[in-house]
This record gives C-alpha cells, sequence and structure tokens, in this order.
C-alpha cells in the first residue's frame, strides 16, 4: 500500500462533516498548492529569530539574513541543475517568472495552447509577439507540428510545460529542446508542475530557462524562480524599477546591475527564499526512483476506479504519451464539476479542485468547456486517500448525498452552513473566479 513519502504540516488536521463527524481531512488538490513539509517549516523558524534586512546591513541579523537569501538562490539553481554561467532570479511565483522572461526574449516567442495561461499570456506582450501552434491528436503529430512552425524560422524562444497542470502529461521534453536548438530558438520549462514530481536539470536536458514556483514544491510565503541563460536577463530592461536593481542613480540617470539584482527590487522574501531552498534540499534528497513508483502507484489506482464509475471520464491529452505526473482531471457526466467537489469536501472531507485550471483553450479543445474536476497527488498522498475520493464519486453517484447545495456568487456551497471554522472564522464559499495564480 502506497503510504506517504514526506512529512507535510496539517497532514493529522481533522475537518467537520456535514453529518457532525470530524474525519482526517485528504488534501488531494496539490496540483492547486501543496502543504508545506515540516522541514520547511522548521528551517523557517529557525531562520525566523535572525530576519532582518538582506543586502542592506552591517548588522549581525542582517548579514545572517544575507547569507541564508544567497544560500537559498545557491541552493535553488543547483535544484535545477543549473550551469555555472546560468542565473538564478527569486520571485514570487511561476506566472512572476515567465512574466520576466517574456519582457526580456528578444524575438517571437512558439507556444502551444495546451498550456497554462502563465505560460500563454505573458508572451503576447513579448517585443517579437507570439505564435501559438494548436495541439495535435498524437505526440508524435504534435511533434511534427512544432518542427514545422520552427523551421519556418524566426523564433527566439519555444514556451513548454514540463507537465500539463489538467492531464499531467507532457511532450518529451529532449525531443523539443532539439528541435528548437536546431533552428536556432531557446526552450523555456514551465516547470510548475514537474518539479514536485520528477527530477529535472537544465545542463541535462540542454533546455535554457525553467520557471517554477515555491507552493507547488510545499513551500509557502510566495517564493519561486527563473533559473537560466544570463544574456538576455543581463540586457532586457529591469523588471522593476527600485532600490537594489541599482548601481548608481542621480538625478537625472541610473546605471542598472546585473542579473540577478536588476531583477529583484525592493526588500526580497527572505523567507520564502529559505522555505524554497529547504524544500529543493528535502526533494532532492529522495529516491527519485521510489518517489515515481509511489505517485505511479497512487495515479493507477485512481485511474482505475475513477473509470469503473459509470458516466465518469477521465482526461488524456494523447493515446500515445509517457506516463503523466499526479495530475488526474475527470468529469462526470450530468453533474457540475463545483456541486461534485463541493459535496466531496462537506460530506467526506476530501479536497480537490474544480473549474477550467487556467488552462481555458485546453478545456474547450478537450470539449469541456464547462469545466471538470481535478485530483492531485503527491509525496504526502496515500493509497487511502485515493480510496476515500473513489468513495465519495461512488456515494454521489449512488445518491447518498444529505446536503443542500446552492450557488452563491458563482460557486457551490452548502447552504446555511454551520460546520465550525478555527480562529473564530465563520465558513463562506470561496469566491468564484475564473483562474488563479500559479
Amino acid at each position: 500500500m502506497s503510504r506517504p513519502l514526506l512529512s507535510v504540516v496539517g497532514a493529522d488536521v481533522d475537518v467537520p462533516l456535514l453529518d457532525g463527524r470530524r474525519v482526517r481531512h485528504v488534501n488531494l488538490d496539490h496540483a492547486a498548492s501543496a502543504p508545506a513539509l515540516e522541514s520547511v517549516a522548521e528551517r523557517v523558524a529557525a531562520a525566523l529569530p535572525y530576519y532582518a534586512s538582506v543586502h542592506r546591513g552591517a548588522g549581525y541579523a542582517s548579514q545572517v539574513s544575507t547569507s541564508l537569501y544567497e544560500d537559498a538562490r545557491a541552493t535553488v539553481g543547483a535544484f535545477v541543475g543549473a550551469r555555472p554561467d546560468d542565473v538564478t532570479v527569486l520571485v514570487r511565483h511561476t506566472t512572476d517568472a515567465l512574466n520576466l522572461l517574456a519582457s526580456a526574449v528578444p524575438g517571437r516567442v512558439l507556444v502551444l495552447d495546451l498550456e497554462h495561461h502563465a505560460n500563454l499570456l505573458p508572451w503576447r506582450e513579448a517585443s517579437g509577439g507570439v505564435e501559438t501552434l494548436a495541439t495535435a491528436p498524437t505526440v508524435a503529430e504534435t511533434l511534427a507540428r512544432l518542427e514545422s512552425a520552427l523551421a519556418s524560422g524566426g523564433h527566439a524562444l519555444v514556451a513548454v510545460t514540463g507537465a500539463s497542470n489538467v492531464t499531467g502529461e507532457a511532450l518529451p521534453l529532449d525531443a523539443v529542446v532539439a528541435s528548437a536548438h536546431a533552428h536556432g530558438a531557446r526552450v523555456v520549462v514551465d516547470g510548475a508542475q514537474l518539479l514536485a514530481h520528477r527530477r529535472f536539470s537544465l545542463t541535462e536536458t540542454g533546455a535554457d530557462y525553467v520557471a517554477f514556483s515555491g507552493h507547488k514544491l510545499y513551500a509557502p510565503f510566495g517564493s519561486g524562480a527563473l533559473v537560466g541563460r544570463r544574456d538576455w536577463l543581463d540586457a532586457a530592461p529591469p523588471y522593476l524599477a527600485g532600490g537594489g536593481a541599482v548601481r548608481q542613480v542621480s538625478a537625472t540617470d541610473v546605471t542598472w546591475a546585473d542579473a540577478p539584482a536588476r531583477h529583484e527590487a525592493g526588500t526580497p522574501n527572505l523567507l520564502g527564499a529559505v522555505a524554497l531552498a529547504a524544500a529543493a534540499d528535502a526533494l532532492s534528497a529522495l529516491d527519485g526512483a521510489a518517489a515515481q513508483q509511489h505517485e505511479q502507484a497512487l495515479v493507477e489506482d485512481l485511474v482505475g476506479g475513477l473509470s469503473a464509475v459509470p458516466g465518469v471520464r477521465v482526461a488524456r491529452l494523447w493515446p500515445d504519451s509517457a506516463a503523466r505526473v499526479g495530475v488526474v482531471t475527470f468529469a462526470l457526466e450530468g453533474t457540475d464539476p463545483g456541486l461534485l467537489a463541493a459535496y466531496l469536501a462537506a460530506e467526506h472531507g476530501v479536497s480537490v479542485r474544480d473549474g477550467r485550471f487556467c488552462a481555458h483553450p485546453l478545456l474547450d479543445s478537450l470539449g469541456w468547456g464547462a469545466g471538470a474536476v481535478r485530483a492531485g497527488v503527491g509525496l504526502a498522498s496515500s493509497a487511502e486517500d485515493v480510496q476515500r475520493l473513489l468513495h465519495g464519486v461512488r456515494s454521489w453517484v449512488a445518491g447518498d448525498v444529505h446536503g443542500d447545495y446552492v450557488q452563491e456568487g458563482g460557486t457551490w456551497a452548502v447552504r446555511d452552513d454551520r460546520r465550525p471554522a478555527p480562529f473564530g472564522l465563520t465558513l463562506a464559499p470561496t469566491a468564484a473566479a475564473p483562474c488563479a495564480v500559479v
């Protein structure tokens, strides 16, 4: 039986159900935000007494904070196999990283329509514009389309997901990199969904850039990184104008610093950097093969169990794709995805995501423009978690429903929900939003 491989904060939290029982919370929304690792929380707690200004103070705590921040930068770069001349820019999240690169790319960008909005929308502001390709029905055909587009010339960058946030699938990165480089283009990998599940190395893959978020990597506090080739980032205008990004300022002129300082104006997020580095250390210490085996067993149980439920369809992009990471999206015929997600939470204590997952073009191409339900498993997930979800879906189909569910502000919730909440709060439905920040 698959058991958690790493310990996370909140693993033993119980939640109230509508029938008055309390059960262990099952978090299958890792694809949105993974829970914090206990080792991450411990390192942040150890750093807090030394929390002070970074890069700007002579005091002991400031010196320690600066060292923590720069050590974190080195750790994060090593985590993704940065080359000696690569640069690691610490940012807020994947969306931030890709917007930064969009401001630096000196030419046209090529991207597929299967991408998360974070890897679709920033390129529309790139100086050379963007070409968006339609995804083909197979991996082989999609790669052929990519090659044909690159052969037409004029692309500076190919932006590709390391793993789809809807299906967990991806194009073979070695083929994408080889094709792009053969035609003089660089490659940026959206690693938001990939890095919590698989080893990745810029050096080994030959990819030029990778962008990723701490909150997908079991690290809270709003951290992320863009790691890759230095030249574009040194030549680009500063991502933010302000203190820390400069060498010299006069009343009429400014001399900007090189990257990474060039793009890190303002007081940096020290605790976010510490958390991200701690997560990188924990993931690097894992046996990669064992982690993949653990995840694959959970995905197979989940897909097999869902496929056996009448009316359930599981999303796939390509019949010839390799094994997916731990992201499984499904729809139940005749059931609003938001209603099913609300039911699973209120009557089974299971958290999943519903909606269009910031991937509207992909959902439309799959014929699921009305949305779907997504389960994301991770290193803290267990076989019991998967069975709780499957039991909940089967119970819904069997009509074992006790709550009175209504739509409030575009999202489903229990009418007059009286379940207790911590911190003196009153439970309220999450405000509906067409897309969330990655």
